[in-house]
Order: C-alpha cells, then sequence, then structure tokens
C-alpha cells in the first residue's frame, strides 16, 4: 500500500470534523465539555475510514490496516504504557497521604511574608512531583480561598497562584503526561527536554514571583499547618532524583510506584490486594487518555496515506523560510489545538508528528521542540476559562473561571517568554540529542 501521495486538503478534514464537533457543540450548548473528545475522536475516525485519496481507491481492509498501523506506532504503544504507569503512580501516592503531606509540609516552610510567592513555589514542588496540574489544583485551591481569608487578599488572586504554579509543574515534570507525549513524539530524553524547558520558563516563574511579592498581604495572619509524616514526600523526591540521574521514564515511574507501595504497605495503609486494587484504579484513571492516543495515531496515519499531513506541511512551510518561522509554526500549531480541545496532553498528541516533520525539515533540536509543544499548550491550558483547570479551581471556589483568567500571571508569562525563545534562538545545544529508546 505504500505509493507517493500528493498533498491533499480531504486527507486534513478528519481533523477538522473533530475540531468542528467539540466547537460546534460547545457554542450550541455553552458548555466545551458536551462533547466528549473520546467519541468526537471516534467519530472522526470514523469519517477518515470513509474517505478516500482524489485518484486512489483504498478497500476498506487496507483503510484499517493504515488506521491500525497508525495506532500501533512504537511512540504511541509506548506512550499508552506511560500514561497508565503515571496514572498508578498518582492514584498510590494519592492513597497512602503523600500529596496532603508534601503541601503541609511545604506550608510549614514558608514565612508570612513570603506567602505568596511560597505559595506559587509550593504549587510548582506539587506539580512538578505529581506530575498533574489537575491533582495540584485539586488538593491546593481549599487551601489558596482560606489564606486568601485570612491574609486580605481577593479568592481569585490566590487561586490564579495555585494555577500558575500548577502548570509550571505540569510543564516540567518528569512524570507528566504532556512531558510524556512532548518528549516521546520527539524521541528526547526526559532530562534533555527539562533542562532546555527550564531555561525558557525558570524567568517567567521568577518574574512571577517578583509580581507576587508587591502584593500587600496581612502579615499578621496566623497559618498553622496539619501535622505530616515526612517519609510521605519520599516518592515525589526519588522519582526527581531518578529522572535527574537520567533513568528511563518507564524506570522512574516504577521506582516511584515501587517507594509509595512500599510506604503504604509498611504503615499499613495498604494490604497487598488493596494496593493492586490502587494500582488499578490509576490505570483505569488515563484509560481515556490511552484511547484517545492510540485512535490519534490511527487518524494521523490515514490522514497520511491521503495526503493531509503534506497538505498541511505545505500550507504551514509555504512562507516559512527560516527554523525560526518553522519553530513559530509549531508554536502556533501546539496553541490552536489547546485552545480547540482544552487539553494540553491531547493537542501535543495530535500536533506531535507534524511538528516532529517540521524539525526534522528545518534541522530544530527535538529537545526545543518538545519544550515548544510543551510550553504553548500549558501556556494557553492554564488561561482558557473552559479548560479542566480553571473550571475545577472555580467550581471549588464556587466562582466564574472568567475571574480567575486575570490574576494567571505564569501562564501569560510563559507564552511571552516561549516567544522570546524562538525570537532569539535561546538555548543552543552543543550536543546532538539521544533517544533515551
Amino acid at each position: 500500500m505504500s505509493k507517493d501521495v500528493q498533498g491533499s486538503f480531504l486527507g486534513l478534514t478528519p481533523l477538522l470534523v473533530f475540531v468542528f464537533l467539540v466547537l460546534g457543540s460547545a457554542l450550541i450548548t455553552g458548555d466545551f465539555s458536551a462533547m466528549p473528545i473520546l467519541v468526537a475522536f471516534m467519530l472522526a475516525a470514523g469519517y477518515a475510514l470513509a474517505l478516500n485519496p482524489k485518484g486512489y481507491h483504498y478497500s476498506m481492509a487496507q483503510k484499517i490496516d493504515l488506521f491500525c498501523q497508525g495506532g500501533a506506532e512504537k511512540t504511541i504503544i509506548l506512550l499508552a504504557v506511560i500514561f497508565m504507569l503515571a496514572g498508578a503512580f498518582y492514584a498510590v501516592t494519592m492513597d497512602i497521604g503523600a500529596r496532603d503531606a508534601t503541601v503541609n509540609w511545604a506550608l510549614s516552610l514558608v514565612p508570612i511574608s513570603f506567602l505568596l510567592p511560597g505559595l506559587f513555589v509550593i504549587a510548582c514542588f506539587i506539580a512538578f512531583a505529581m506530575g498533574t496540574s489537575m491533582g495540584t489544583i485539586t488538593a491546593l485551591t481549599p487551601i489558596a480561598i482560606g489564606l486568601a481569608d485570612s491574609i486580605g487578599i481577593t479568592q481569585p488572586l490566590a487561586i490564579g497562584v495555585v494555577i500558575g504554579g500548577a502548570m509550571f509543574g505540569d510543564n516540567l515534570s518528569f512524570v507528566s503526561d504532556t512531558t510524556i507525549a512532548a518528549t516521546r513524539s520527539q524521541g528526547v530524553k526526559l532530562k534533555d527536554k527539562f533542562k532546555a524547558n527550564l531555561l525558557i520558563v525558570l524567568p517567567a516563574a521568577l518574574v512571577t514571583m517578583t509580581l507576587l511579592m508587591f502584593i500587600e498581604i496581612d502579615q499578621g495572619a496566623v497559618i498553622e499547618p496539619q501535622a505530616y509524616d515526612i517519609w510521605l514526600v519520599s516518592p515525589y523526591l526519588l522519582i526527581i532524583a531518578c529522572a535527574l540521574l537520567g533513568m528511563n521514564v518507564i524506570g522512574v515511574l516504577s521506582v516511584g510506584i515501587g517507594c509509595a507501595a512500599l510506604l503504604g504497605l509498611v504503615n499499613g495503609t495498604f494490604d497487598l490486594f488493596t494496593l493492586l486494587g490502587s494500582i488499578q484504579k490509576g490505570m483505569g484513571w488515563m484509560q481515556n487518555m490511552v484511547a484517545i492516543a492510540l485512535l490519534i495515531g490511527g487518524i494521523i496515519g490515514l490522514m497520511k496515506a491521503y495526503g493531509g499531513i503534506q497538505w498541511l506541511m505545505h500550507k504551514i512551510t509555504m512562507n516559512v523560510k527560516t527554523r525560526k518561522g518553522a519553530e513559530l509554526s509549531i508554536a502556533f500549531l501546539a496553541s490552536f489545538l489547546d485552545i480547540v480541545t482544552a487539553n494540553n496532553t491531547i493537542s501535543i498528541v495530535s500536533a506531535g508528528p507534524i511538528a516532529k516533520d517540521l524539525s526534522q525539515k528545518y534541522n530544530i533540536d527535538p529537545r526545543r521542540t518538545a519544550s515548544l509543544l510543551d510550553i504553548f499548550s500549558c501556556g494557553f491550558q492554564g488561561l482558557v476559562p473552559y479548560g479542566g483547570q480553571l473550571l475545577t479551581a472555580a467550581a471549588l471556589a464556587g466562582i466564574s473561571p472568567l475571574l480567575l483568567v486575570p490574576y494567571a500571571f505564569y501562564p501569560m508569562l510563559i507564552l511571552v517568554f516561549g516567544l522570546l525563545a524562538i525570537l532569539t534562538g535561546l538555548p543552543r545545544f552543543k550536543h546532538q540529542a539521544q533517544d533515551e529508546y
């Protein structure tokens, strides 16, 4: 079935069908969650199977074969396994109380005068350690609401600080699904992508902390964190250390799950079978993401066969003459898909193959491509009021998510510094990137 395929707009329409389903449902209902993402991708896949490229006819058996080849691509299968391990790690650590212990441990270290920058740093650390912005927001938003009342600031401001920190950690975490998707789609090591990404977003984090230090709070407030077991923080510290030492992501997650499981068994939180149930529960949380990754892989496989990817590449690069222009195209693609889907992981998985083709054509370092995909998708994810992060935080506070957008300082700033990185060509790399697999 291999043949030279001419670029064709028709081959791109499965992706446009998905966009139409999500946006159309949102406009009709006023709710961006009205159309389930997995269902939308299933419908788009069905539409893709009904198409044929111009001047050529695939049998249904051939199209199904192409779809399966796309979904079974090495990167997609590996991504699915890692997603499930990440879910298991999150569930086990949450069930043993590691998340709450880490929050209270961090709060105990922050003096009142630095409470707002401290809250931002705590959110950064929790999200970086756990690999989930949603989990961080769920854990810290009730605390932020209480702090806002105690120190005399508005609730949207305090919650905006948490959202910013959550997106910082989600963007950089070694076990975040966005990091996993970005590194696997571009074939780079976790550690290498972390270094490249940190050089771009750290200035944004420092500017955010500086802005927060100038916000007046009630210095007389008394904050008393709850008691915690410091040992429960160790699974997070261990996975960070393992990742920085260069262990691949499957090894990192396995060590983290093992450490958390051992703690749960020792302190009596689990017996063997409740531990296995916790692991299964966490993997179940990621089933939708696994199914979506497989469907996206299959749809992309068909779009390539129909000439849709070639057409999109031509249109994106038609006026691109430089590496800088290609990087701006990658940033735009990741941003657009996140705004449409309100899911940064899905936007990265969808944009990843196209971004990789652009990177190879214009000799862009894959560490840089992975960073740009993650930065721009996470930046907009922290700003769209219909995204899961702002909706969750707003629901916990009982306010409109639109009130949170002006206080999401960090997501705004990483978009600014992401653009500056493209325009200046920084950071630069001395050595070629290597795939840990």
